[in-house]
């Protein structure tokens, strides 16, 4: 009767874990891959508290009532929020309009927060329409 003894069982178990995490790592990877390369990069696509926030960079955002193609722009639930960035590099939005963030999307959540569940009401720049 052939056995098989612990140190070959062990050995056996271990190869066959070591073949399954790495078809499962190469799955994961090839996952990610897919993902990011139908996002263009740049792009912000998440879920804060319950709300979802995109941001494309250079789509041409509202800015003083008309488009500037170096604005990005900033969707809360798919409304656009209005931003606009500082001179000094910092932005603001008409929510937060005297609080400054360093960058879209920590100013894109802070509209959230304020929002507190309120839906997001369209922007009409004075002189201009939405």
């Amino acid at each position: 009767m052939n056995k098989i003894t612990r140190r070959q069982a062990l050995g056996t178990t271990a190869g066959a874990l070591t073949v399954l995490g790495l078809a499962g790592a190469t799955a994961h990877a090839a996952a990610t891959d897919s993902r990011a390369a139908a996002t263009p990069a740049g792009t912000v696509d998440e879920v804060y508290k319950g709300r979802r926030i995109r941001i494309t960079p250079g789509q041409g955002g509202h800015h003083g009532g008309h488009h500037s193609p170096d604005m990005p722009t900033v969707r809360i639930d798919g409304r656009e929020l209005h931003v606009m960035r500082n001179a000094d590099g910092t932005w603001i939005s008409v929510v937060n309009h005297y609080e400054t963030f360093a960058d879209p999307t920590s100013l894109a959540r802070a509209a959230v927060r304020e929002l507190q569940g309120a839906v997001l009401a369209p922007f009409a720049p004075m002189g201009g329409a939405a």
